[in-house]
């Protein structure tokens, strides 16, 4: 089966490319000189462009041309979102600007209970981290990326220490910190729609379309009886990002060992409905670049 390999486009050299012009040139001229790199990436990542092409194709129902069109703009999104990501880990001073939508909603769980916040390999959701700091609680960011070791000893020296990064390894010890968290009130922010192989999956329709989703974070979220809300910050025009938060809700489980599948039922299919209104609405922004739908691994 053809699956997410647990590695995500993007280096250390990459970053430090990223990095170097920001900090030399700024954002705008980082942003042109991707540019060139979208159409280097357009005609030779031919896994991408098949990946994205069926969703654009058979997702959205677009034309051939407005789909090979829709292929290059997510391309230059991903790139900028990287960029913009880099930006705000590093600590550069930089021009974004936010809209907020359900803030409170956060405000309310840190004060109160902490919780878990999901999202998605949509939108650019480290650029949450300008909105989470205005947040106060600690903020538990699990990385779910294969070489996040390698990103994170870049940039570790300027993270910011609002935040930390929880690894997922397979000794489990993450539980251990997720665990300390939990009973401390923080907060927790996983995703919850990539899987790697031999991972345990739940499946769901996303668009009506058959696709496997990791089983994990939506069992970590209802296993501790604290509330989750669904996040998402999409990119918009120039430097605009857009935060969106769900109110918070709380999932009972009823560890029902005979069909652990149909007890998270509840959860995804919240999940799934806030994604399909989120890609709704930004369809540029579908960063799964692999066959993600069943059909697609056939």
């Amino acid at each position: 089966m053809a699956t997410w390999k647990g590695k995500t486009r993007g280096n250390p050299l990459g970053y430090k490319i990223f990095i170097f012009f920001i900090k030399n040139f700024g954002l705008s001229v980082a942003y042109f000189a991707l540019f060139f790199v979208a159409v280097y990436f357009f005609f030779i990542a031919s896994k991408s462009f098949r990946s994205l092409n069926f969703f654009y194709r058979n997702i959205f129902h677009y034309g051939k041309t407005k789909s090979a069109i829709s292929i290059f703009k997510n391309f230059m999104n991903f790139g900028k979102v990287l960029i913009d990501k880099t930006a705000s880990m590093a600590g550069f001073k930089t021009k974004f600007k936010f809209n907020f939508e359900g803030e409170e909603y956060l405000h309310e769980m840190a004060k109160n209970t902490g919780g878990i916040l999901m999202s998605a390999h949509i939108g650019n959701f480290e650029m949450a981290g300008n909105m989470l700091e205005r947040i106060k609680t600690k903020i538990n960011i699990v990385i779910l990326d294969a070489e996040h070791e390698k990103i994170k000893n870049l940039l570790d020296p300027i993270l910011k220490k609002t935040m930390k990064l929880i690894p997922l390894k397979n000794d489990m010890s993450h539980m251990f910190l997720i665990n300390e968290a939990i009973s401390n009130k923080e907060i927790i922010c996983i995703h919850g729609d990539r899987f790697i192989d031999g991972e345990r999956t739940i499946e769901a329709k996303l668009f009506g379309k058959p696709a496997l989703f990791p089983a994990g974070p939506f069992r970590l979220a209802v296993s501790y009886g604290t509330p989750v809300s669904f996040v998402f910050a999409m990119k918009e025009k120039h430097f605009k990002y857009h935060f969106y938060a769900t109110s918070p809700k709380v999932y009972s489980i009823v560890r029902n060992r005979t069909n652990r599948e149909e007890e998270l039922r509840e959860i995804v299919n919240d999940y799934i409905f806030e994604l399909e209104k989120m890609l709704t609405l930004y369809p540029m922004q579908w960063f799964n670049h692999y066959p993600f739908w069943k059909e697609q691994q056939v």
